[in-house]
């Protein structure tokens, strides 16, 4: 045979040979060219459902069924006054979630994220109720010394592990408290901030580098937080409802005005980045979704915020003498965080990392990712958010006690994550879960707080058949994923 009847070696002219190769490799790239479009992206999501990847489905189901059973139970709770106290009550769960999401995408555990959060709240509580904590804290102020020491060790140990915004939010609360600042509500929270990165960058450390099981850290950090917060108290419940700005986190809300520029700047953002990036892709010649998919799911989210934001803004009090309208800062709060926590996750090369390693650790460091680095920052994000979820939890309750998150705080937040659809195996989750989850929580004891026939032991009756229900379509998910 001659060679030029070999396929593989036909010659092409010299003047186009250089373009029609050109042009055949393209063509192997054409699916890059891809638009999808609203029917493309329903069929996505049965396709993800089948093979075992329900995503937050079942606690939305889950809340319209409960929606639905306790507006039998009582007429009140559809209410807008009962459906406007709902943020106030479970965004102190939402918040610790969130954190918990970080850490339970490594396959991990945090036990001391309530806990965290009590001696966080519980030491600005105490600055502001004696005008620093440098003033409060018994022990002759020998406490407090040990305190800054341990902030500024946890800081050090951070910069020696590359974590850089844990350890500069510790040094801004060491700042905060040596300066006495923390005498103002606003301050005492940054303190109670960082107060909780130090004890993140520690757990992570002893998790990470260490090696000890996440387990054991938390669950001892647990029980000694709730020793520490007696000494943090002097053994006295501090009130916070002396103070507008802690107060109000979760008793008030923003103005009719602010509500609706909260809702458009947040609706717009998502409008006009969903934009921009669809247009980008495809002058780019990659693959996108569609102008009607991207406007189809912007119109969908306008349409229930614009119903949310109108509805807050009437007057949901019973009593003809105070108004009450706006869209309460205890929803705002977790929402705003919530993007962030998910551009964080999904726009970073550090999201991307921390999903890795939740899917695969040993892969991820073969792969050159900093393992040790990844966790450290989790568990710093986690008793941060937990801190914050403290001073919430703090205005929910009207003060710092001397249980302050111990109990079934944590229980309840780690449910909340897992209810919404974060997976406790890892690899799996996204802000949101917290949000929906802790909705799901809170509508709970709310519903049969409606109905006083109905005995207070069922919140943990159905609370715990709901956790259940959602662990078993996590591992069943999984396993029909895994089996496909």
């Amino acid at each position: 045979m001659s060679e030029s009847s070999d396929p593989t070696t036909t010659a092409t002219p010299a003047t186009g040979g250089g373009k029609s190769q050109t042009t055949e490799r393209a063509s192997s790239f054409s699916l890059d060219l891809d638009r999808r479009d609203v029917r493309d992206a329903l069929r996505g999501w049965v396709n993800r459902l089948r093979s075992g990847e329900p995503g937050s489905l079942p606690s939305v189901l889950g809340l319209l069924v409960l929606g639905v059973i306790f507006s039998q139970v009582s007429a009140r709770f559809l209410s807008t006054n009962n459906i406007g106290n709902l943020p106030g009550q479970g965004a102190y769960i939402a918040i610790i979630a969130m954190g918990l999401v970080f850490v339970l995408l490594l396959g991990e555990i945090d036990l001391a994220a309530g806990t965290t959060g009590g001696i966080c709240a519980g030491a600005a509580a105490q600055a502001l109720n004696s005008n620093g904590l440098r003033h409060g804290i018994p022990g002759a102020g020998g406490l407090f010394w040990i305190l800054i020491i341990a902030m500024l060790a946890s800081a050090a140990l951070g910069f020696y592990l590359r974590a850089v915004t844990g350890p500069i939010v510790v040094l801004l609360g060491v700042a905060v408290t040596l300066t006495g600042l923390d005498a103002h509500p606003v301050f005492a929270i940054i303190l109670a901030i960082g107060i909780g990165a130090a004890v993140g960058i520690f757990a992570g450390w002893l998790v990470a580098s260490v090696g000890i099981p996440s387990f054991i850290v938390t669950l001892a950090l647990f029980l000694a937080w709730q020793g520490l917060l007696l000494f943090l108290l002097n053994s006295q419940p501090i009130g916070v409802n002396g103070y507008p700005f802690w107060y109000g986190l979760a008793h008030n809300n923003m103005s009719p005005l602010g509500s609706w520029i909260f809702t458009i700047v947040t609706v717009g953002g998502y409008l006009a980045y969903t934009i921009v990036k669809s247009l980008r892709a495809q002058r780019r010649g990659l693959s996108a979704d569609t102008l009607q998919l991207v406007l189809a799911r912007g119109g969908l989210l306008a349409v229930v915020a614009v119903v949310i934001t109108a509805l807050a803004n009437q007057n949901r009090n019973t009593n003809p003498f105070k108004v009450i309208q706006g869209l309460p800062w205890a929803l705002t709060v977790p929402i705003t965080l919530m993007i962030i926590c998910t551009i964080a996750l999904t726009k970073t090369t550090w999201g991307r990392h921390l999903f890795a390693t939740g899917g695969n650790e040993e892969a991820a460091r073969r792969a050159g990712i900093n393992v040790t680095h990844i966790k450290v920052t989790a568990f710093t994000l986690s008793s941060s958010f937990g801190a914050l979820g403290g001073v919430f939890l703090a205005s929910n309750t009207g003060g710092a006690q001397l249980d302050l998150g111990s109990g079934n705080i944590l229980l309840f937040a780690v449910a909340a994550a897992v209810i919404g659809g974060t997976s406790l195996f890892g690899g799996r989750g996204k802000p949101r879960d917290a949000i929906i989850g802790a909705l799901v929580i809170v509508i709970i004891p709310n519903g049969i707080g409606l109905r006083p026939s109905l005995p207070a032991s069922y919140q943990n009756l159905i609370t715990g058949a709901v956790l259940l229900v959602a662990a078993a379509v996590d591992a069943l998910s999984r396993r029909r994923s895994q089996a496909r």
